[in-house]
């Protein structure tokens, strides 16, 4: 038995618990490693009697027969194969197919692949950000800037350093048909979108982020793989035979040669993390990854993840969206839990939104009130085992015992803007006066906050879905999808045609576009967010170290919408927001608070008011009187003393 067939058997013995696993590197690296005197080139490809590398050039293209190893991989070394050099893989004589996974497809998903090289320029070293302190900003880089880029988002990186936020969460950059897509139509998930910058791109991208103190992640699909120029199963079963996913085949994680699928997957997240430098990922829709198996294939991720964090010494965390509310997403794996740091509170948005806006269609019919908002931020999830309406079944389990730092907070992101019909942000659909508050809820959060881009200063631009799909069938399936997918909302109007260009240009925001320049307001509510960052950054009660429903987090919602959040344990001390989430007037009768919270003398930090706190309005600081907050207004308060 060969050394490489002694390493696939001990990284495939699974009698042994799940943390103490081999890592991808005893199955062999995949796709083209470039080394002192040529290129290696490996694929698993176990439905293929026969494989050829075909190097393609200026001349006419050259067959290298592959040599068969035990499971289905096939593998050859190349001397003289330099970073650059064109290929694809031939098999049984007849397919030509570009590498499942390619670093670089340089002509679009059906051209052939390219061998790429890690750049040898010395990066900077970087401590990354521990949990508690993840501030996230979620972009997606071809609506970014004019110029559709990993370059062009760098002139901007003071801008988001200066607003606070330590983390840059990229939406999917793996290489997708065309040059218009939001990402997760992905099918290349080792190669970078060549129209952003390809892999070049990237390495740079995340080393001027490092300069400036911001930690960068990557949003990854391992739900599904998009439908055009799918290659995968030409060479493998990489998916499912019995289940499917809402965007396509379900991949194969539990079932025959599923263990082979698996190193594919994680093969790839280790090879993100190391050639990029990453500090972390998102993974997407992690409730529609169809597993199984009595070791799960995230529990897997999450032990590949902690080794990695371990052997360079700074995290690689792991952030999960999932619409289960499932408590073992976060729980370690020695307690059967996936090992995840953190997942999205989809129902901290839906909460928020159902408040502000007063919609109740679809999903949002689950949530009503400030009361289901005040849950959300005391308890993590609202939906924790009741039974869902939307749903139709139970959802949820027990949360109000996690740490806070295990959920992501968000007033908007991708999906929730440009899953509606006309992709409508929020600074659209409430009055600019609830901005402010909804600002603070969110950075101010028990978890970890996330901004949308542009949300920082109230972009009212839409972010829309867009496609550039080269499959007319595919084209018309999309559009009638989208009109589908709408009826549950009531929205029956016209849809924004996705392949349309102008629908695109459209997303763009107007921070970055030369032609267009920010309002008064959009201004104060930048300085305002900043400014609140800054106070998270800066007070020790805001960084809740014990469970998001613990003492040190409390919250108490009335019907007309007043809302108090008090945030610390005595003897340090708190902070207090006071705020009137609701169109009209109301007043605060005094005492402000339960006799139970014992709250001292407050000072004020922030107003919410018409000048965003350069004028407050006298205030009786020891809540001993009563009080009438205007609509919306956002008082935020710390005990000076005892």
């Amino acid at each position: 038995m060969s050394a490489m067939d002694e390493s696939f058997d001990r990284a495939l013995d699974f009698s042994r618990p799940p943390e103490t696993l081999a890592g991808p590197r005893d199955l062999g690296p995949l796709g083209a490693v470039p080394d002192n005197c040529g290129t290696a080139f490996r694929v698993w490809a176990p439905r293929a009697r026969t494989l050829d590398l075909v190097v393609e050039g200026p001349g006419p293209p050259v067959r290298h027969r592959m040599e068969r190893e035990k499971n289905g991989y096939f593998r050859t070394h190349l001397a003289g194969a330099l970073p650059g050099t064109t290929y694809r893989y031939l098999i049984d004589g007849e397919t030509l197919r570009p590498d499942p996974a390619s670093r670089l497809q340089r002509e679009g998903v059906h051209g052939p692949s390219t061998v790429w090289a890690r750049p040898e320029a010395p990066t900077q070293p970087f401590p990354g950000h521990s949990l508690q302190d993840l501030f996230f900003y979620e972009l997606h880089v071809g609506t970014f800037s004019p110029s559709s880029t990993f370059e062009g988002i760098l002139p901007y990186l003071d801008h988001l350093a200066r607003i606070g936020v330590t983390a840059l969460e990229l939406m999917p950059v793996s290489q997708f048909p065309g040059a218009r897509n939001w990402g997760y139509d992905g099918v290349f998930p080792f190669a970078v979108q060549w129209s952003y910058g390809g892999p070049d791109g990237l390495f740079r991208f995340v080393r001027e982020a490092h300069r400036k103190g911001l930690s960068v992640f990557l949003d990854v699909v391992y739900n599904h793989l998009g439908p055009e120029g799918n290659y995968l199963s030409s060479f493998g079963p990489y998916f499912s035979e019995t289940t499917r996913t809402p965007w396509g085949e379900a991949l194969n994680f539990d079932g025959p040669e599923s263990d082979h699928v698996r190193h594919f997957f994680l093969e790839n997240l280790r090879t993100l993390a190391l050639n990029f430098d990453l500090d972390g990922f998102r993974l997407d829709a992690i409730h529609a990854i169809r597993d199984q198996s009595p070791h799960p294939f995230l529990a897997d991720i999450s032990c590949l993840a902690k080794n990695i964090a371990a052997r360079r010494g700074r995290p690689l965390h792991l952030v999960a969206e999932s619409n289960a509310n499932d408590r073992r997403t976060v729980l370690p794996v020695s307690e059967g839990g996936l090992g995840f740091d953190a997942q999205w509170s989809d129902d901290f948005h839906h909460a928020l939104h159902v408040h502000f806006t007063g919609e109740r269609d679809g999903y949002y019919q689950d949530f009503s009130g400030t009361g289901d908002l005040a849950l959300a931020l005391s308890k993590g999830f609202v939906y924790r085992g009741q039974p869902s309406p939307a749903f139709r079944c139970r959802r949820g389990s027990a949360s109000e015992d996690l740490p806070g730092h295990s959920f992501v907070f968000f007033a908007q992101n991708h999906d929730q803007t440009g899953n509606r019909r006309m992709g409508d942000r929020i600074a659209t659909l409430v009055s600019p006066e609830a901005l402010p508050l909804i600002t603070a809820l969110v950075v101010l959060s028990p978890g970890l906050p996330l901004l949308f881009m542009g949300e920082e200063y109230g972009e009212d631009r839409p972010f829309l879905y867009f496609t550039d799909h080269g499959d007319p069938d595919l084209v018309r399936a999309v559009r009638e999808g989208r009109k589908r997918e709408f009826a549950s909302f009531g929205w029956t109007e016209e849809v924004p045609d996705p392949q349309d260009p102008e629908t695109f240009a459209r997303s763009r925001l107007s921070l970055t576009d030369p032609e267009s320049s920010l309002s008064s307001f959009q201004h104060r509510l930048l300085d305002w967010t900043a400014r609140l960052a800054k106070i998270r950054r800066t007070m020790p009660a805001l960084h809740l170290p014990g469970p998001v429903g613990g003492p040190g987090n409390r919250v108490m919602a009335s019907d007309d919408g007043l809302l108090i959040v008090l945030r610390g344990d005595p003897p340090a001390s708190r902070i207090v927001l006071l705020a009137n989430a609701s169109r009209e007037p109301r007043p605060l009768a005094a005492p402000f608070f339960p006799t139970e919270w014992k709250v001292g003398p407050l000072a004020l930090l922030l107003d919410s008011g018409p000048a965003f706190g350069k004028n407050p309005f006298p205030l009786p600081l020891a809540g001993r009187t009563g009080l009438t907050l205007d609509p919306y207004r956002t008082l935020l308060l710390t005990e000076s003393g005892p």
